[in-house]
C-alpha cells in the first residue's frame, strides 16, 4: 500500500476527530453559556436551531467548492475556519451575540463536516475497500476528548471563553499541520478491485465503486437523501429523548436514566468499529438492510417493553443497528459520480442533518398526541422504511462477498 495513501488516511482520522472535538467542546459549554446570557431553556432551543442552520448552509456551499478546488484546500480551510469559530460562542454576552456565534460556528462546521467526508470518499475509493465507517466512529472519540479537556479546565478554574480558545488554538495547529497528506486529488482504485462493471458503482459486491458515474445518479443521490434523513431522524430522536424515556416513562433516577444515551452512543461507536469489516464481507446494502431492521427490532422493544432492563438492551440495540447505516449513505452519495463527490456528500449530509434537528421536535410535538414510548413506534416506521428500500446500494449484478476476493484487514 502506498505510504502516501496511508497517511491521507490518517490524516482523515484526525480531522474527524477534529470535527468530534469542536463540536464536543460547544455541547460541553452549553450550560455556562445559557447561564451567562441569561436565557431559557426554550429560547436556548431556538437558538440552537441556528446552529443547525448555519451547518445546513455551510454543507450546501463546501460540497461544489470541494469538487471545485479540491479536499486539499477546502478540509484544512475548513479545520481553520472551525476552530477559530469555536470561541465565539464562549465570548457571547447578550442572546443575539450568541445567535450570531452559533449561526457562524455551525456554518464552519458544516464545512469541515461535508470537505472531509469528500475526501473520505476519495480514500475509501483508492482503498479499494470500505474504511467510512472507521471515520464516523473517530468522530464519536472527538466528543470523549472535548469532554475531557472540557472537564479538565471547569477543574483548573479555567474561564468557557479561555478553555473555548485554547481548544479552538489547538485545532488549528491541528487543521494545519494535517494538511499536506491530504490526498491533492482523487486516486484510482487499488489494482485488487478488478471486478467492476461499466456502468455501475459496484466492486465484487462490496460497495466500494469504480470511477464511472451511474446513469439516473440526481434520481439515486435523492433516495439517498431521504433515507439519511430518516436515519438520521432517529439518531437525533435518540440523542435527546432516551434519557427522558428512563426518567418519565420508567421512572428511573436521573443518574440511572443518563445511562440510556450512553449505551446507545457506546453501542454506535462500537457498530462503527466494526462496520467496515461487515460492509467487506457482506456488502453494503446488506449492512443498511439489517442494521436498519436491528434498530426497529431495538426502538420497538424500548417503546413496548416497561421493564427498565428491556429498555436498555433495546437502546444498545437501536445504536448498534443504526451504526453503519450513515456512513454506507455517505460512501454511496460520493462515489454515485466521483467528479461530483463533494456536492453530492453535501446533499445527502444536509437532509440528514435536517433530519437530526427534526428528530427530537418531532418525537416532542407527538407527545402531545401519545406517550412518550408510543412516539417511538414512528421511529420504528422509519427503520422499517430503511431497511426496504436498502436495494438502493445494490449498483451491480456480481454481489459476490469481499472476503472471497481479497483479504479483510487495515
Amino acid at each position: 500500500m502506498d505510504r502516501s495513501l496511508r497517511a491521507a488516511r490518517v490524516a482523515t482520522y484526525v480531522y474527524f476527530v477534529l470535527c468530534g472535538t469542536l463540536m464536543g467542546a460547544w455541547v460541553v459549554h452549553i450550560p455556562a453559556a445559557e447561564e451567562r446570557v441569561g436565557v431559557s431553556h426554550a429560547t436556548l432551543g431556538a437558538l440552537l436551531v441556528l446552529l443547525g442552520l448555519g451547518a445546513f448552509a455551510g454543507m450546501r456551499v463546501a460540497g461544489p467548492l470541494t469538487d471545485r478546488f479540491g479536499a486539499r484546500i477546502v478540509v484544512p480551510l475548513s479545520g481553520v475556519l472551525c476552530s477559530a469559530a469555536l470561541v465565539l460562542p464562549g465570548l457571547a454576552r447578550d442572546p443575539w451575540t450568541l445567535a450570531g456565534a452559533l449561526l457562524v460556528f455551525g456554518f464552519c462546521n458544516g464545512c469541515l463536516d461535508v470537505s472531509m467526508n469528500a475526501h473520505a470518499v476519495h480514500v475509501e475509493k483508492a482503498y479499494g475497500r470500505p474504511v467510512m465507517s472507521g471515520f464516523h466512529a473517530t468522530f464519536s472519540v472527538g466528543g470523549v476528548l472535548a469532554a475531557l479537556a472540557g472537564a479538565g479546565a471547569a477543574s483548573a478554574g479555567l474561564a468557557p471563553a479561555a478553555s473555548m480558545a485554547a481548544m479552538g488554538a489547538v485545532g488549528i495547529a491541528v487543521a494545519l499541520a494535517s494538511a499536506r497528506a491530504l490526498l491533492t486529488e482523487p486516486t484510482a482504485p487499488a489494482p485488487a478491485d478488478t471486478g467492476a462493471t461499466s456502468g455501475t458503482d459496484s466492486t465484487e459486491g462490496t460497495g466500494t465503486p469504480t470511477a464511472v458515474p451511474l446513469r439516473g445518479t440526481g434520481g439515486r443521490v435523492r433516495l439517498l437523501a431521504v433515507l439519511a434523513f430518516m436515519v438520521m431522524l432517529c439518531e437525533g430522536a435518540a440523542n435527546d429523548w432516551s434519557a427522558l424515556h428512563l426518567r418519565d416513562v420508567l421512572g428511573a433516577p436521573a443518574d440511572t436514566a443518563a445511562f440510556a444515551y450512553g449505551t446507545f452512543a457506546a453501542a454506535m461507536t462500537t457498530g462503527r468499529l466494526l462496520a467496515d469489516r461487515l460492509v467487506a464481507r457482506y456488502g453494503s446494502m446488506a449492512v443498511l438492510r439489517h442494521g436498519a431492521a436491528m434498530a426497529a427490532v431495538g426502538i420497538t422493544l424500548v417503546a413496548l417493553c416497561p421493564w427498565m432492563w428491556a429498555a436498555f438492551a433495546g437502546w444498545a440495540l437501536f445504536g448498534l443497528g443504526l451504526s453503519g447505516t450513515v456512513p454506507q449513505l455517505f460512501s454511496a452519495a460520493g462515489h454515485a459520480d466521483p467528479a461530483a463527490a463533494g456536492a453530492n456528500v453535501s446533499r445527502v449530509a444536509g437532509l440528514g442533518y435536517v433530519g437530526m434537528l427534526a428528530g427530537p421536535a418531532l418525537i416532542g410535538w407527538l407527545t402531545h398526541v401519545v406517550a412518550l414510548d408510543h412516539a417511538f413506534v414512528l421511529l420504528t416506521l422509519l427503520c422499517v422504511t430503511t431497511a426496504a428500500a436498502a436495494g438502493i446500494l445494490r449498483t451491480g449484478p456480481d454481489r459476490t462477498p469481499r472476503n472471497e476476493l481479497e483479504p479483510i484487514g487495515h
